[in-house]
């Protein structure tokens, strides 16, 4: 696998080898050996599948403690637009984000570690997703910001009038309103 360091520390674009001839492609998805050398050590849990039509946007989602979640994701229909905002008070890039197409076809995943904001948009008729997490869901400590919050910036290559929301993403606050779950301190994984 190789991987990819964003502009931002703990985020991690990766990409498998991938062999492919005239029958189709084949490529290993998941290595724990290679992902701890690589990337971090730590112990998946959970893993987890959604489908969605296009404009629809999941996110920007969390977990608090003591039930945070470092999550690796990919994309193996469709495509969207995957998004990990820093949520981490005191952290350098705290409001900063990273945003990357994944997609079927060019079979990249993102690693986000904990302290961070994660969501998806479908650019595609169609998207299934897929994503490991570190630990359990637990609704208890489900956190959320907006979406469309100004200072995050982020263009999610959707006309506004496409998106198509949960009733719980409608209402989330922005950064600026959210608790302060997060600090420099948390570990990522």
């Amino acid at each position: 696998m190789n991987i990819i360091e964003t502009a931002i520390p703990g985020v991690k674009i990766i990409e498998p080898r991938v062999f492919g001839d005239a029958r189709g492609y084949f490529y290993e998805s998941f290595s724990e050996q290679e992902f701890r050398e690589k990337v971090c050590d730590t112990t998946f849990v959970q893993d987890n599948q959604s489908m969605s039509c296009y404009g629809v946007l999941r996110g920007l989602h969390y977990q608090r403690a003591p039930h945070c979640q470092s999550k690796l994701v990919r994309c193996v229909k469709g495509r969207v637009l995957d998004v990990a905002v820093d949520i981490r008070q005191g952290s350098p890039t705290f409001g900063q984000h990273v945003a990357v197409e994944l997609s079927a076809e060019n079979h990249r995943q993102l690693f986000i570690p904990r302290g961070f904001a994660h969501g998806f948009a479908v650019l595609s008729d169609e998207a299934i997703f897929q994503y490991k997490c570190d630990n359990y869901y637990a609704p208890d400590c489900e956190g959320g910001v907006a979406w469309d919050d100004p200072a995050l910036g982020i263009d999610w290559k959707l006309p506004a009038a496409d998106v198509i929301l949960s009733a719980k993403d409608t209402n989330r606050c922005t950064l600026a309103e959210a608790p302060a779950d997060f600090d420099i301190n948390t570990p990522l994984y």
